[in-house]
């Protein structure tokens, strides 16, 4: 239930959200990355602490549910059970229910083929009393780099292809609960038939695109060669004629071989043998640890990322350590991915 607060925060939300659709929509004309930036600004200022069953993901959805619809998207709000394990400073483990919320937005294609682009819109949960004391997660994260910045880049490529003819289907999927080991994938996942998985091309994940040094594109470890070469590859071929410095896993990873990448919302998509490209900024040759470590360890980052850290990822704090940034990498991210999608859905 919520309380009489939580539910004028909603009320206040929506209207702030409201707003920003209407003037948001069909504005194509706009230099590439402007959207997705504004849309990053606007999440991140207007959700911050949107957990996995929490009123801001609630009003984060609802948000996003709105602006596909009002670019002309058939678009539904999903919401699914699931929980989570929550371990006290005492090592005492308790459960705790949560009802998440994904958006599913569809463009239709000519045929039964079909390209899944998914970005995470929850922000991390604190799973124990050691992330409480350590500031991980919790009501006070803008999320901007994990994962506002997936969110944003993928509403500018739906707003810049809801008018181009494909013949495969297009789904946007806003997942949730992804800080919570991938419950919104999986749930997505089980209810897709096998014809479904058979006929997706490719799914596409966009994941914390600012705080790494690189843009990275992996494929995932059940992605045949012949698929990863026209999508991965193809993806660095777009990305070095536009001048755009972007990578792969060099395989000094501990799990995850020359290519691939491990660890968010593409997972049970990679586990059930569906093509995956995932999408982030990292920093793979800083340490074996699967890329975890985005960037230099400095004063500014002291562990080398802004994951989950409310006093790092935050608009404020990015802008000044890392000035442009925000919209260098939604232009690019952009750039690489709109023709890469028109050329898969063709």
């Amino acid at each position: 239930m919520f309380s009489c607060r939580s539910l004028k925060l909603v009320c206040a939300a929506l209207c702030l959200s409201s707003s920003f659709t209407v003037s948001a929509a069909g504005v194509t004309h706009q230099p590439v990355g402007k959207i997705a930036e504004q849309e990053v600004r606007h999440i991140a200022t207007y959700f911050p602490g949107r957990m996995a069953g929490s009123p801001a993901e609630l009003m984060m959805a609802d948000y996003v549910n709105q602006r596909f619809q009002t670019m002309g998207y058939q678009s539904d709000l999903r919401d699914f059970k699931t929980r989570y394990i929550y371990t006290s400073n005492e090592g005492k483990k308790d459960w705790h229910n949560v009802n998440a919320t994904s958006v599913i937005a569809v463009k239709p294609g000519t045929t039964d083929k079909q390209v899944l682009i998914v970005a995470h819109l929850d922000t991390y949960t604190p799973l124990s009393d050691d992330d409480v004391n350590h500031n991980l997660g919790g009501l006070t994260l803008q999320g901007v780099d994990d994962n506002a910045s997936g969110v944003g880049v993928m509403l500018e490529l739906a707003e810049r292809l809801r008018n181009v003819k494909t013949k495969a289907t297009v789904r946007f999927l806003a997942l949730s609960a992804e800080e919570l080991g991938n419950k919104g994938a999986e749930n997505y996942l089980s209810r897709m038939s096998q014809t479904d998985k058979a006929n997706t091309l490719l799914v596409i994940n966009l994941d914390s695109l600012i705080t790494g040094d690189k843009l990275y594109f992996h494929s995932g470890v059940n992605t045949p060669k012949a698929v990863a070469e026209k999508t991965r590859d193809r993806a660095l071929k777009l990305a070095k004629r536009l001048g755009i410095h972007a990578a792969i896993n060099n395989g000094h990873c501990e799990h995850d071989p020359q290519g691939n990448g491990c660890c968010s919302a593409q997972m049970p998509f990679d586990a059930a043998k569906i093509p995956v490209l995932t999408v982030e900024a990292s920093n793979g040759s800083l340490s074996k640890k699967e890329g975890y470590q985005q960037t230099n360890k400095t004063a500014q980052f002291p562990a080398g990322t802004s994951w989950h850290q409310p006093q790092y990822d935050n608009l404020q704090y990015l802008d000044k350590h890392l000035p442009g940034r925000i919209k260098a990498r939604t232009r690019d991210s952009v750039k690489i991915l709109l023709p890469l999608v028109q050329e898969i859905a063709k």
